[in-house]
């Protein structure tokens, strides 16, 4: 019976002082990252306060580089015929009225023969016709013979001028036709003015009335086409900048400002179309059909602004690093959550956080060297 007493007091005693031990241990880590003086420097670490500045507020839009419908020009040819010769090239500059290339077919020349046979016909026609209308009016002939005139010269007279048109729409002159001057090929020319970019024909291949030979676009009016969700499209007014960026090309920031806003929403993702103009010192840099990502300036506001390098962002959060102490040649910072909103080229905006103010002091270079 005593050994019971002495072991249950001895462990009684045991458990006591290891509490004793629990209450007066420190915590191992104060979640605090450190960095000496000697480090701070060699990294040419910095500490700032965040300052009030103005900040665009922005809605986001996304689109294309683009050209008015009557910057483009689809060559084709109602006609098929077999391509004869062609020098242009993908890139190739060309000038409105510019020969593009030449087709051959025994299909011109049978046109070109349907064409005279009926110019050469509607004379006779158009003498009988007047004849019999003669005729008609001083009762010498009768209104059948007078009216089958009429409808032999009125048919050739369309046949006519429906061949003539074609002629001309294919560049062959009548008028060398009528005169027995036949040809098997045509020229096409180019109807505005641009750069060759696609190129479909090469010497010996057919070309089908429904191929497109070769595409010409004019770059002169080239504009940024977006498209803005419905949510925010009452938002956005003619003459607001636009701030974009082409993500497969380049970081740059390009600049343009709204010139129209669509009237419909579109498409299952109800977004509407807006079309801005540019620079021209920004088009010369831009290629057609490049995929932009885009913002409209269309409020401005005052916000607390950090650099962009002082913030870290880890799994979709935002952190930065704000300084806890600087004493015995040691800087010590606390790791703070903070919200973003908008940004600028060099600085973000910190939405409201209580313990970020403009007395706080955080780092905000050098935050790199010591979170990787």
């Amino acid at each position: 019976m005593k050994n019971i007493l002495y072991t249950i007091g001895l462990a009684t005693l045991l458990f006591s002082c290891k509490e004793a031990k629990k209450e007066v241990e420190a915590p191992k880590d104060s979640g605090l990252i450190t960095v000496t003086a000697t480090q701070f420097k060699s990294s040419a670490m910095e500490i700032a306060s965040p300052l009030e500045q103005d900040f665009d507020v922005t809605i986001k839009a996304s689109g294309k580089i683009d050209v008015p419908p009557s910057n483009k020009a689809k060559i084709t040819t109602f006609i098929g015929g077999y391509v004869k010769s062609s020098k242009l090239l993908i890139g190739d500059k060309v000038t409105k009225g510019q020969a593009l290339l030449t087709l051959e077919s025994t299909e011109f020349l049978d046109m070109q023969k349907d064409y005279l046979e009926v110019a050469e016909q509607i004379n006779y026609l158009k003498s009988e016709f007047d004849r019999q209308k003669t005729l008609y009016d001083e009762k010498i002939t009768s209104q059948k013979n007078y009216l089958k005139a009429e409808s032999d010269y009125r048919r050739a007279k369309g046949l006519y001028l429906g061949l003539r048109e074609k002629l001309l729409l294919l560049n062959i002159n009548p008028a060398q036709v009528e005169k027995g001057k036949m040809t098997s090929t045509i020229t096409i020319f180019s109807p505005i003015s641009g750069d060759v970019t696609v190129m479909n024909a090469n010497v010996g291949m057919f070309m089908a009335p429904s191929d497109v030979i070769l595409e010409i676009i004019n770059t002169g009016d080239l504009h940024v086409e977006l498209s803005v969700f419905e949510k925010d499209i009452l938002k956005v007014k003619e003459e607001q900048k636009i701030l974009f960026t082409v993500p497969e090309a380049s970081n740059e920031i390009f600049q343009g400002k709204v010139h129209l806003v669509g009237k419909s929403i579109e498409g299952n993702d109800r977004t509407v179309n807006v079309h801005g103009h540019l620079d021209q010192s920004v088009k010369q840099r831009l290629i057609t059909g490049m995929f932009v990502e885009a913002r409209i300036v269309v409020a401005s506001k005052k916000g607390l602004a950090i650099p962009t390098d002082a913030l870290i962002t880890e799994n979709n959060k935002y952190y930065v690093l704000l300084l806890d102490n600087d004493k015995n040649e040691t800087y010590s910072f606390k790791k703070v959550a903070v919200t973003v909103g908008e940004k600028t080229e060099k600085t973000i905006e910190l939405l409201k956080n209580n313990e970020i103010n403009t007395t706080s002091k955080i780092l905000t270079r050098g935050v790199f060297d010591i979170t990787n």
